[in-house]
This record gives structure tokens, sequence and C-alpha cells, in this order.
């Protein structure tokens, strides 16, 4: 009798090939790296050029060039035309640093570095516990941000860049109240604060942050003027009062849970009976299905000893900080809204 060759569905063919193209995904990274370092995507706006054009262009080395991107295109990052000359792709188009919805400083914040040589630290995370972030640099990782200037720099470019669809997905996902106030925990650059009052004119808003990001905040202008003020201070000791919807966008996926429970008893204090918390983060799903979150996951766990979580996780951290879970809603972007009532 014949021995079945049955393999479960969706299962790749070529097993060692599928295995080593994933073990080598670090050179990935490295071409995307390239290609936004040497603004490949702006030099292709105005159509498709060649190699030896974008070489020209770029004062890069041609043959070199033409493997990189070669390479990129297996994944969708550009194309290769029938002529020999590379165009964008709906990929690639983000790359674009004059794009609405450019990604270009937050692919160079992903592949700096600081973040890959990180994530070469994992064993000894898994090892140990903590993140190989404060092993590999001697400090945790916003410790290091005080002392580091450009990395600073880097880590505000990037992430207001990463930000900017997630603002106004958020925005647009959730019904904030016509009027009252809305303040922003850990705001950074106030993306999505400036969102969430461009969409509903009587609503005020505060932007609570560090220094360094509020110094480029984006809330200037006249169509928000007299709306708005910045604060700046420690999410950990204390938040503005006031408040009728308190957000904390990209903030608790920082922190392991004892931290997270501090943060939440500090907006707790800070807010009335029945205001509302929005937790903005990855909600993970059960299973096996790929996932952004599972892959924010493992990078919060390295860099920062942080974590996404699970909407049951969230119920019960909520619950500890003095709130209870009442929703969670999809969005356009990656993260979920968690929305909560104090009690």
């Amino acid at each position: 009798m014949a021995t079945s060759s049955h393999r479960p569905t969706g299962e790749p063919h070529d097993i060692t090939t599928h295995l080593m193209d994933q073990a080598m995904g670090h050179l990935f990274s490295a071409a995307l790296r390239t290609a936004a370092h040497y603004r490949i995507a702006d030099h292709l706006s105005e159509g498709p050029r060649t190699v030896e054009q974008l070489a020209a262009a770029t004062d890069t080395h041609a043959p070199h060039l033409r493997r990189v991107l070669r390479y990129l295109a297996t994944r969708g990052i550009f194309r290769e035309d029938a002529a020999g000359a590379y165009q964008l792709t709906p990929a690639a188009r983000p790359l674009r640093t004059d794009a609405p919805d450019s990604l270009h400083t937050a692919v160079m914040m992903m592949t700096d570095e600081l973040f890959l040589r990180t994530s070469a630290g994992l064993p000894e995370s898994v090892r140990h516990g903590g993140a190989s972030f404060e092993r590999l640099f001697g400090a945790p990782f916003f410790e290091h941000l005080q002392s580091d200037p450009v990395a600073r720099q880097l880590l505000d470019d990037g992430m207001s860049s990463l930000s900017s669809p997630v603002d106004d997905a958020v925005a647009a996902a959730y019904p904030f109240p016509e009027t009252g106030t809305v303040v922003d925990i850990g705001g950074g650059r106030g993306g999505l604060l400036r969102a969430a009052l461009r969409r509903h004119p009587q609503l005020t808003g505060v932007l609570f942050d560090q220094a360094p990001p509020l110094t480029h905040h984006l809330l200037d202008g006249d169509e928000l003027k007299g709306r708005w003020r910045t604060q700046e201070g420690d999410f950990f000791v204390s938040v503005p009062e006031g408040g009728d919807v308190y957000v904390l966008k990209h903030v608790l996926h920082d922190w392991p849970d004892e931290a997270c429970r501090r943060i939440l008893r500090t907006c707790h204090r800070a807010m009335a009976t029945g205001s509302r918390l929005l937790v903005i983060d990855c909600v993970l799903p059960q299973g096996n299905a790929p996932h952004f979150g599972k892959t924010m996951d493992v990078a919060m766990m390295a860099v920062v000893d942080g974590q996404e979580r699970t909407a049951e996780e969230f119920a019960t951290l909520l619950s500890a900080g003095g709130f209870r879970l009442t929703r969670v809603l999809s969005t356009s972007a990656f993260p979920s809204i968690v929305e909560a009532v104090a009690e």
C-alpha cells in the first residue's frame, strides 16, 4: 500500500526552502531599509525608471541595486516590468516621503540597528525574562532615550509616521462625544487628539506627555485654535483631571502588568465615575492565524518587556485598575479600541 504524502492545508510543499526563507528574514528588513535609505520610492513617483537611472539618481552601484530591488519585488515591494524598469506598487507607495500616509520614517525606525540588535538578543530574553534591550544597552529603553537624543528623535519621528493612519482610523471608528474634553495620556505629538478634534468641532482636548514629543506637537493651526492645551508630566504620578474621555494609545503595551496597573490607577484617580477610558492597542485573537499583534507582542517583549493582550487579559487588567471593560471595537488599522468605564 502506498504511503500517504498528504500535507496539512497551507503547508508549503518545499519545507526546507520555506524554513530557510523565514530564517533569512533579516535580509528582507535590510533590503527594505536600503530602499528607504536611498528613497527609491521618491525616485519612482513620476513613473517607472531603469535600475541604471535609479543608480545614477541615488549614487549607488547599479548591479547591486538591481539585486536588492529584484528581491523586494518578490514580496510585492516594487515591480519590474517587461522592459526591465521598476515601478511603484501599492505596498511601496507608503515608502514615499511625500505620501500623505508615508511610513518612510516608521520603516527607518523599525529597521534601525537599535531594534535589530535587540531582536538578535531575543534568545537571552526568553532564557532570563525581561527585555533583551536592557541587557544589550545597559538601561531600560525609555531611560536610554533620555540620554540618547538621536534615538529619541528616531522614535518620535517613526512613531508619528506609524501613528498617522492609526489616528484617522480610531477617530473614524469611535463615537467620541460632540462636546466635552478628551485627555490623551502619553499622546506623543498629538496625532490622535488632532484627528478627534477635527471630526468633532465642539470637543476640546489635553495632550499629556513628556517634554520631547510635546515640543513637536501637531495641534497648531487655525482649525483647532483655542480648543487644546498641552501638559507635561509622568503618567505614573498623575494625569490631568476633569476629562470626559481619557485615551491610552500604544501606552499599555509598553509595560508589564504591574506597571500597567499603576498607570490605570493614576488615570482612575483623575476620572469621575462613569467617565470613559479608551485603550488603543492590538487585541490578540485566539488560534494560529497570522495577526500583526502577535508580531508586535514579540517586539514589545524584546524592547521594553511589554506585551500585547487578549480581550480577556485586558478585562482583568482594567478591573484591577478600577475599570469595567464595556466593549472592543475594531478599526481599519491594526489596533482595536478597548472601551472601559471608571467605577
